[in-house]
């Protein structure tokens, strides 16, 4: 056993060096900890960021008003198209054969209705002759009665016999019962006019609601006949192309999709509890994983969703039957994009972008409380298919109405007067 003796001061020396390691490493741990408190409190209490942010913008299917068979296709996907143009071609056949239909029913609509006009002045020319016959039945019974009245006073004498006193009360008989059959005659034309000009008064040929019935047909087969071409009713590319050529669509189909780029937003999903901050108007950072961070774009938050993703779902989730988990909800929170961004480095629907959203400010609103003042979008590219409607009707209308009848007539050739004199013309017409 060994007897030297043993220093105090190395195990003191060590025990300072550990005391000074761990009060370092607590320093150190407390500057973080103090830092990482300072940023969450000062710059990251400020900020609401989220991965789960898609692109998102209109899918405009193309539909054909009416149904045919496709005789040309003018886009295909990935093209890019201007509003107006066409994009596919039906076979036109069937909607003109409707449309020379209803233009036929037009005509002869037109022409019955003149007809209409026309029984006015016949059913007044037959109250006339009614009248007159009136008037002549009226003079009979005069005449009549004065017989009667001479054969009367000279029966006591002998004059006139019985049988001749019966007819004379036969005959006035007779024009009583014809004056009444007249003025039946009187009653009953009045009453043909007056049902005849309940279907004419207060309106002309062009203005008779049969005419006007008739005149809609044409403008529908009209439009059904404008309608074979179907236009692009934005700026946009093709996507999801399905019709080909030779194909039946029936209306309503859906041929094609039209893109605009140049209108879209960013849907970022942002869990509940990071909902509690964000408001209208706030800005937004967001980078798109096709760029990278080299790209920043410039948003705003334009409105919050009115239910979670969940609540909208096909299937929403039954929480109240069996075992329940607690699954953290997110709401998909609609960013607008600045346009020249978005000229500069296009998106596409459906790419990945990272939001954050600047919280700093919480003077907005969570949800909006005015109706939009504007549409959000418009085209007028329809507005025009109706254009030359109203001028076929006119001149169908006018076709069968009689004024171009009238028109065309054939003007009167005068007749050349006779130049000799009267005495040569009485000499000329006795030699024949």
């Amino acid at each position: 056993m060994s007897n030297e003796p043993q220093n105090p001061a190395v195990p003191l020396a060590g025990n300072r060096r550990r005391k000074k390691a761990l009060t370092a490493l607590a320093t150190v741990v407390a500057v973080v900890g103090l830092g990482w408190g300072a940023y969450e409190w000062l710059v990251a209490s400020h900020y609401e960021s989220t991965d789960n942010a898609y692109v998102q913008g209109n899918v405009i299917q193309i539909t054909p008003q009416i149904g045919g068979t496709v005789l040309a296709i003018y886009a295909d996907d990935t093209d890019f198209v201007k509003a107006g143009q066409p994009l596919v071609q039906l076979d036109p056949a069937d909607a003109k054969v409707s449309l020379e239909q209803a233009e036929a029913n037009l005509a002869q609509t037109v022409r019955q209705v003149r007809t209409l006009y026309a029984n006015n002045g016949s059913l007044a020319a037959q109250i006339n002759l009614r009248q007159a016959d009136v008037a002549k039945a009226q003079s009979e019974i005069a005449r009549a009665t004065d017989d009667l009245n001479r054969r009367q006073a000279l029966v006591g004498n002998g004059a006139v016999s019985k049988e001749e006193l019966n007819h004379a009360q036969t005959q006035l008989d007779n024009a009583r019962s014809a004056l009444a059959a007249a003025q039946a005659g009187v009653t009953a034309a009045r009453e043909q006019l007056a049902s005849n000009e309940t279907m004419t008064e207060g309106t002309s040929v062009e203005q008779h609601p049969s005419v006007q019935a008739a005149a809609a047909k044409v403008r529908e087969a009209w439009l059904a006949s404008q309608r074979v071409a179907l236009p692009a009713p934005v700026d946009g590319y093709v996507a999801k192309r399905t019709v080909q050529l030779g194909q039946r669509v029936a209306a309503g189909a859906p041929l094609m999709s039209i893109i605009p780029l140049n209108q879209v937003w960013v849907d970022a999903n942002f869990k509940e509890s990071q909902l509690r901050q964000i408001r209208l108007g706030q800005p937004v950072k967001l980078t798109a994983d096709l760029y990278g961070s080299k790209v920043e774009y410039k948003g705003t938050v334009a409105g919050l969703g009115a239910g979670t993703g969940s609540a909208f779902a096909l299937l929403p989730a039954q929480n109240a039957t069996g075992n329940w988990i607690k699954v953290v909800q997110r709401v998909p929170v609609r960013v607008t994009l600045d346009p020249k961004q978005i000229a500069t480095n296009p998106l596409r629907v459906g790419l990945s972008m990272d939001a954050e959203v600047d919280v700093s400010n919480l003077n907005g609103k969570t949800l909006a409380d005015a109706p939009r003042a504007a549409a959000v979008s418009r085209t007028q590219v329809y507005s025009s298919l109706d254009n030359g409607a109203d001028a076929e009707v006119r001149r169908v209308i006018a076709a069968n109405s009689g004024r171009a009848r009238l028109a065309q007539a054939p003007v009167p050739v005068p007749v050349p007067v006779p130049t000799q004199p009267p005495a040569a013309r009485m000499a000329a017409s006795s030699t024949h």
